[in-house]
């Protein structure tokens, strides 16, 4: 496809044929061979150059005559390209994608996992947005930007794996069928990957809510490799694969390379930190470590479930409660709020969601230690939790490493839940308040 020819920005005749060609690119297979994608882009920035070289043509050899202003008009309107009015939307290398002119700064984002080369501006980027986000809301559809390791799925080199792992290459499933399986040897990329339990429903069923997005700090081959695994068919994500080679901050993950407006974009990751400006967006996922070397880069000192030959459960793990609160979301952005569709914000309906969670609950906390206090008592107030830093009656939770502490004891003596910070934590990764039982501290043994 050329990009002049067939999508001409600044056309009266519709100013959405630009949107429809992304479409288009992002419906297509993102399987393609990088010498495809380059001999495709060499093709398109060839078509520019002609285009251009055809303008010029006729601008030197007609002069100011007025049969050669009508001819200069009929090349115009032939190639539907306005030079004299083009505020040059986005560029392919250095060439506008509208007019086919020379283009000196770089300005704007890169787009390069929709099509390489490809560069728009702000002004353009928001058009496309809210043409795109029109069209999704009036398919109750929202975006979802999925994180891969740790979250859909885990990853280790085979020279990482333990002895006690090794079992697992007998145990793979066949490259030629990844529809059915979930344990995947990569010979080439010296790999194993095992996908999360609920994964293959949790998409399918997310994707008639939300059109998705992949996005991770892995590189762009392994990004690729793993949207196969996950996408074998092309259902739910084709070219809106976006890696580390197309961020454009540094160790850090942003909307500004997602074709959707903030306000209908949630984010499953299980790492907050790095999508610093998008934190009220953000799902926190619970890790998945099912190889030792996730559990090691952690910091735990314990089995993975690959040595414990034992995995999440496929009914109530992680994925399947991640996918009731989505629902959930999804139904109350459409079906419970409000106003026109436009002017809703689901981080407004995430917060509430969240802030519903422990709303019942009042918390002391007592001996945690000072670095990861700040951060215990942020989540649960998100979770909806009153915290104080004094006992008195309402007090319903004290949550504390430490038994023998006189607001632990105060707790027992009260007959109010003593509990482990990882009570807090649970239900912050699973979206619903956990039993207090499962977190208890034992009782100290001295009660004088």
């Amino acid at each position: 496809m050329s990009v002049v020819a067939d999508s001409p920005v600044h056309s009266s005749s519709s100013s959405d044929d630009f949107a429809a060609y992304l479409d288009e690119a992002l419906d297509a297979n993102s399987s393609n061979s990088s010498s495809d994608e380059e001999a495709e882009s060499e093709h398109e920035f060839e078509d520019v150059r002609t285009k251009r070289r055809k303008f010029e043509s006729n601008g030197e050899t007609e002069g100011s005559t007025s049969e050669g202003i009508k001819k200069h008009e009929l090349v115009v309107a032939e190639s539907s390209v306005r030079v004299d009015v083009c505020t040059h939307p986005g560029s392919f290398g250095d060439m506008c994608i509208c007019c086919g002119q020379k283009l000196d700064e770089k300005s704007g984002v890169t787009f390069g996992y929709i099509h390489k080369g490809l560069r728009l501006h702000d002004e353009e980027i928001s058009r496309l947005r809210n043409t795109d986000m029109k069209k999704f809301l009036n398919s109750k559809k929202l975006y979802l930007v999925l994180d891969l390791d740790h979250t859909l799925l885990n990853t280790t080199t085979i020279t990482d794996m333990s002895k006690e792992e090794l079992h697992l290459h007998n145990e793979t499933d066949s490259l030629e069928d990844i529809s059915k399986g979930s344990l995947f040897k990569l010979s080439h990329m010296k790999m194993m990957t095992k996908l999360r339990p609920f994964v293959r429903t949790f998409l399918k069923q997310a994707s008639e809510m939300f059109e998705m997005y992949i996005y991770t700090m892995g590189d762009r081959p392994y990004a690729l490799e793993m949207a196969k695994l996950l996408d074998p068919r092309g259902e739910y994500f084709n070219a809106k694969v976006i890696s580390r080679d197309d961020g454009t901050k540094k160790h850090q993950k942003d909307l500004d390379i997602v074709l959707g407006q903030e306000s209908a974009v949630l984010i499953l990751d299980d790492t907050e930190h790095v999508w610093m400006k998008h934190k009220h967006n953000v799902i926190l996922m619970e890790r998945y470590h099912f190889f030792s070397s996730s559990c090691r880069q952690f910091g735990f000192n314990c089995k993975s479930l690959a040595e414990t030959k034992s995995d999440e459960n496929e009914i109530d793990g992680a994925l399947a409660k991640i996918l009731g609160v989505l629902k959930q979301i999804h139904s109350t952005f459409f079906d419970k709020l409000q106003g026109d569709l436009v002017d809703r914000d689901v981080r407004k309906v995430l917060s509430s969601v969240r802030g519903e969670i422990l709303s019942e609950c009042v918390i002391v906390f007592s001996r945690i230690n000072h670095g990861a206090l700040p951060s215990l008592q942020r989540v649960a107030q998100q979770l909806g939790a009153t915290c104080l830093t004094e006992l008195d009656p309402t007090v319903t939770h004290v949550v504390a490493t430490d038994a023998g502490t006189e607001k632990s004891r105060w707790a027992v003596r009260e007959k109010k839940f003593l509990v482990h910070p990882r009570w807090i934590e649970a239900a912050n990764y699973f979206w619903q308040k956990q039993p207090e039982e499962n977190f208890g501290l034992k009782k100290p043994t001295n009660q004088s």
